[in-house]
């Protein structure tokens, strides 16, 4: 970790070294995060935007000097990262919004951003010689983690609820992952994985706990960035769950800041389920997250139930220090806004992924985003994770298909009605 200069605590603000062997600030527990730290000084000497534009590699990895590995570590072989954006016109002209942007994740190798995390994970795994990496997830975490491992024969076991969508379940047997399904919430599989690492040894991966997670998901925001020709946008909208994709988005824009890359914070938007929408509440009422109690979440977007989001203090540092809000948005809004994106940007995305769309629409009604703004919207997972809500979704807007004999005539009468 050459450009690692420590790790400090996101409570208290003690910082470890660079070779911190925990996971967590001591003096505090679980709740302990930490926060990598680099030297921009010296990753400015050497890494440049026109360095950087230079590089062929298109992957997360291309962004190395930002990230906490060697510069000689080797690194998974699925192609992660390098995902792309587009250009939304339709979206932007029907919400009368300069422009929007939407970045597909769900053309990662398991189909979720939750690979560049992953892939992070394995890489310290390695580094640390574990020979079982773990986690808990309410899918793609999971799908993730086993996918990438499965590239490199790393050894893992997983912990997913059993209400899991069963594409998601099918993707961690197909790999060959050791598979726990537990009877209970995401809270409960997390714990008992926690529970589990600790009395196995097996490396932890889990989001809200190991530091580098946010760090492989930055790399999402980091691209952003790029692909605007490091013109920051107005705005981002994540939706949040367990809050460490909005707080990896939050770092790329610091990390860019702090090396004179960008010349402002774009405002980041958390935008929640309202059946899981733990950070809404703590932003609207003020309170401390630390220290709130968890709620019950029940979600149709599985990927962002959370009961208690375990990277809260980095997702709420997200929001206030950029100027964003946090939205919570109707589990019918969610599923409407699958095929408004699909048919407005030909991206498909699972609810989770459709969730920062509708926050979009909120947003727009309550005036927080005008005319002028430069919007970007990161859709975090493929609606292919979860076609039952997908089918419901176009279900509930009268869309369905024409059945039909295989004659011309049928197809006329059917194409008249």
């Amino acid at each position: 970790m050459t450009n690692v200069v420590g790790l400090t605590c996101v409570i208290c603000g003690t910082t470890y070294p660079a070779d911190f062997a925990g996971y967590v600030c001591p003096d505090h527990g679980n709740e302990g995060i930490l926060d990598v730290r680099y030297d921009y000084d010296k990753i400015g000497e050497t890494f440049t935007k026109e360095s950087l534009a230079a590089n062929p590699d298109r992957t997360m990895w291309r962004y190395r000097p930002l990230l906490p590995i060697a510069d000689d570590a080797e690194v998974p072989p699925l192609t992660v990262g390098g995902t792309p954006m587009y250009d939304a016109a339709p979206l932007a002209a029907d919400l009368g919004l300069a422009k929007v942007w939407v970045k597909d994740e769900g053309r990662e190798p398991t189909a979720s951003l939750k690979d560049r995390a992953s892939a992070m994970a394995v890489v310290k795994a390695q580094e640390r010689g574990a020979e079982v990496v773990t986690t808990a997830s309410t899918g793609n975490a999971a799908a993730a983690l086993s996918g990438i491992s499965a590239s490199v024969g790393q050894k893992n076991v997983i912990f997913v609820p059993a209400s899991a969508p069963e594409a998601k379940i099918a993707q961690l047997l197909a790999y060959g992952s050791t598979v726990a399904l537990v009877n209970g919430n995401y809270g409960d599989a997390f714990d008992l994985c926690m529970e589990a690492s600790a009395a196995y040894g097996w490396y932890n991966r889990n989001t809200g706990y190991n530091p580098f997670m946010t760090e492989g998901k930055k790399t999402a925001g980091l691209e952003i960035l790029e692909d605007l020709g490091w013109e920051a946008p107005d705005a981002i909208f994540v939706s949040v769950g367990d809050g460490s994709i909005i707080g990896g988005v939050h770092k790329a824009m610091k990390d860019a800041f702090a090396l004179g890359w960008i010349d402002r914070m774009p405002r980041i938007f958390g935008i929640q389920s309202a059946g899981s929408d733990y950070l809404v509440q703590a932003f609207e009422n003020g309170e401390d997250v630390l220290t709130k109690p968890p709620i019950a979440a029940d979600t149709v977007a599985d990927s962002i139930s959370a009961d208690l989001p375990r990277d809260r203090i980095k997702a709420m540092a997200a929001v206030t220090e950029t100027g964003g809000t946090y939205l919570r948005v109707s589990d019918d809004e969610i599923l409407a806004a699958i095929p408004t994106l699909a048919r407005g940007s030909g991206v498909f995305a699972e609810p989770a992924g459709a969730t920062p769309y509708a926050g979009l629409v909120a947003a727009v009604e309550r005036g927080l985003v005008g005319a002028d703004d430069t919007v970007v919207l990161l859709a975090t997972g493929s609606g292919l994770k979860d076609v039952a809500s997908a089918l419901k979704a176009v279900a509930a807007v009268g869309t369905s298909p024409m059945r039909i004999d295989p004659t011309l005539d049928s197809l006329r009468a059917a194409l008249n009605n």
